[in-house]
């Protein structure tokens, strides 16, 4: 069951491990990246960031999606990681389950625009994310599970 797709630059990390992860009762992370997918360092170091017990897999975009869809992973309790607002609207174009994405953490870039403390985002940015909201999806903005929902489109 997919408990939380979370956008944030970081992928895994304290917040993610000892925030979401009990807050959710998360078993399961998935870090849907295609760069990190490729990158032996980068999956070693994700590895060491992950709470004990829980699983990691880390996938291309694509094959997180395939991953997801499969009946035979339904049982898992997920938390998806992706690193950027494209990601994003990439795996909600392939997993209808996917009807809420939190932005956790996406750092100042050149072109980008602060619109929360821990948001920033560029204009590409700010089409795929009104494409998503006309979508019926909602983006809410928490870094951790206490903080109050924030919707996105009000920040914008």
């Amino acid at each position: 069951m997919l408990k939380l797709t979370r956008i944030d630059d970081r992928l895994v990390h304290g917040q993610v491990a000892f925030t979401w992860v009990p807050a959710l009762s998360v078993d399961c992370l998935l870090v849907a990246n295609d760069r990190t997918a490729k990158d032996d360092f980068l999956k070693m170091t994700l590895g060491l960031a992950k709470p004990a017990g829980v699983k990691l897999f880390i996938h291309t975009i694509e094959a997180a999606i395939t991953f997801i869809n499969d009946a035979r992973n339904k049982g898992l309790s997920l938390l998806v990681l992706v690193d950027s607002v494209k990601d994003a609207h990439a795996l909600a174009a392939g997993v209808t389950e996917l009807r809420s994405i939190n932005l956790g953490g996406i750092r100042a870039r050149a072109g980008a625009k602060q619109v929360s403390k821990a948001i920033a985002l560029t204009e590409s940015d700010i089409l795929l994310i009104r494409e998503l909201l006309e979508k019926g999806i909602e983006l809410e903005v928490r870094q951790v599970p206490t903080d109050k929902k924030q919707a996105i489109d009000n920040l914008l």
